[in-house]
């Protein structure tokens, strides 16, 4: 039986033609999450894009709460807990398992 993050990498290879690695994952939802029209961007964005996806992600287990958007339309949280120091492969796990929870509420993951 697949795993789920089986079934999702299937599905992003459908739609994007490759598996994607989670630091590509996490881009994409940031932009997702940002919804402004495509357009290039900057390395220092390309950083907070991933890191509002990792709010997004981390949102739902208490960490981070959401506070608004600014006038740019960027959306912003304010730290709710501190995230444990994680080994590597914990943190890891932490990660896939929000994005594969991610997927599912959005409708492109149906188990």
């Amino acid at each position: 039986m697949k795993s789920e993050w089986q079934l999702l990498q299937e599905k992003i290879k459908e739609r994007f033609g490759e598996t994607l690695e989670i630091d590509a994952l996490l881009y994409l939802i940031g932009l997702q999450e940002l919804s402004h029209d495509f357009k290039k961007h900057k390395k220092d964005d390309k950083v907070n894009i991933m890191h509002i996806a990792i709010c997004t992600l981390l949102e739902p287990y208490g960490f981070y709460k959401f506070k608004g958007r600014d006038e740019e339309g960027w959306p912003h949280w304010d730290l709710q807990e501190s995230v444990p120091f994680l080994e590597s492969k914990h943190q890891n796990k932490l990660i896939v398992d929000a994005i594969i929870e991610y997927f599912k509420k959005n409708g492109f993951l149906v188990i």
